[in-house]
């Protein structure tokens, strides 16, 4: 991935995807995972859901002496939403640059197309516990000595247990 060799500690998920995705989106949209991760802190959580950072355009400059000039921020929306992020463009520069910690945004440009969003998947409803089960898990866990432990643990006993469709302790 970026040569570093593997150490044998845990590394989160998302510190991976964040090393692999980050130079991509760099390179073909001017964006940073960091300027995406936060976009509801940047845009307010009215508009996060409704839009989304589509790219930074940076404008060509002809000769490296050619002065800076602030780049253009591309956003999607959903119809009406292009109407509040409209109203709010000021704000939403001042957010960005912030953020960004430099005055690197100059303009707004608003591309309406759909956004999808992940909707959160409904939890499939677990059956209930026989009492052979709840007294299984009640034994197997009451050598443990911390209750919030010991009361995790049956927690966690009882939902993979409810999510099965047999009951596999209550023949045991």
């Amino acid at each position: 991935m970026t040569g570093k060799m593997h150490t044998g500690n845990p590394v989160p998920v998302s510190d991976l995807a964040s090393e692999l995705l980050d130079p991509v989106l760099r390179r073909r949209a001017g964006l940073s995972i960091d300027l995406v991760q936060s976009w509801a802190e940047i845009v307010g959580e009215r508009l996060a859901s409704r839009t989304r950072p589509e790219k930074i355009a940076w404008p060509r400059r002809l000769h490296e002496d050619d002065p800076f000039e602030p780049a253009t921020l591309v956003i999607a929306c959903e119809g009406p939403a292009a109407l509040h992020v409209q109203h709010e463009t000021g704000e939403i520069i001042s957010r960005a640059n912030a953020f960004l910690g430099f005055a690197a945004i100059g303009r707004i440009k608003i591309v309406q197309k759909p956004i999808s969003t992940a909707r959160p998947e409904r939890k499939k409803a677990l059956r209930p516990l026989a009492d052979a089960e709840r007294q299984r898990l009640a034994g197997l866990t009451e050598g443990i000595e911390d209750p919030g432990l010991r009361e995790s643990l049956e927690k966690l006993g009882a939902s993979i247990l409810a999510s099965s469709r047999k009951s596999p302790l209550a023949n045991s």
